[in-house]
């Protein structure tokens, strides 16, 4: 029986974002914060930070996305990276999303952050080149419109900046999903642009999905 990565995935984050729900320490220790990544090498953190959420609203959102959009996704950078591929690529979104985030707070004592919005993202701009038509029950609607309202949310938080969520994480994980998924298979960006023109469903199959 294949493993379901995506639930693996979800089950840590409850897991890690509860502990830091109820533990100080434990959010201290994994929350993104430049100054000690810089000045003590704590590089973790780009990880850690990852699996951390502000609260139980932030980690449902999250996880209900990642859940809709992850498990369509796992067999394609499975089969192009091997068994561990999708976990491969939502690691390396959550690390690449943050470095903007890195290189401009890195000075700044006062700045934290926390949230898989980074890798989230970057599986769910992932899935629509793939389906940008697919129906979900909940929300009843397309998931490139599903997209258009994560991504609006992101840049409304972003400039609101009333919380600890790098929701600027969530812009630069939809270009690594985006640009990093056409690099490994440049014949999504045309089949992309086929169903977005002409919907005809989720578009998985083409490429052994």
């Amino acid at each position: 029986m294949a493993i379901d990565t995506t639930l693996i995935i979800i089950i840590i984050t409850v897991l890690i974002s509860l502990g830091g729900f109820n533990n100080g320490k434990i959010m201290n220790d994994l929350i993104f914060y430049p100054p000690a990544i810089k000045e003590q090498n704590q590089w973790y953190r780009f990880v850690t930070s990852g699996f951390l959420h502000a609260d139980y609203t932030h980690l449902f959102f999250n996880m209900l996305t990642l859940y809709f959009f992850g498990q369509g996704m796992e067999s394609f950078y499975n089969l192009y990276l091997g068994k561990m591929g999708f976990l491969l690529f939502y690691l390396a979104a959550i690390i690449v999303s943050s470095i903007p985030t890195y290189i401009k707070h890195r000075n700044d004592y006062s700045y934290r952050s926390l949230g898989a919005s980074g890798g989230v993202s970057a599986v769910v701009f992932a899935f629509i080149l793939f389906a940008p038509w697919e129906w979900f029950t909940f929300p009843p609607i397309p998931s490139i419109i599903y997209a258009v309202f994560y991504i609006y949310y992101s840049i409304y938080m972003s400039k609101k900046g009333a919380d600890n969520i790098n929701h600027s994480a969530h812009l630069w994980g939809a270009a690594f999903g985006v640009g990093f998924t056409i690099a490994m298979e440049p014949r999504i960006l045309n089949f992309f642009l086929e169903q977005l023109m002409h919907p005809k469903g989720p578009g998985v199959i083409l490429f052994g999905l």
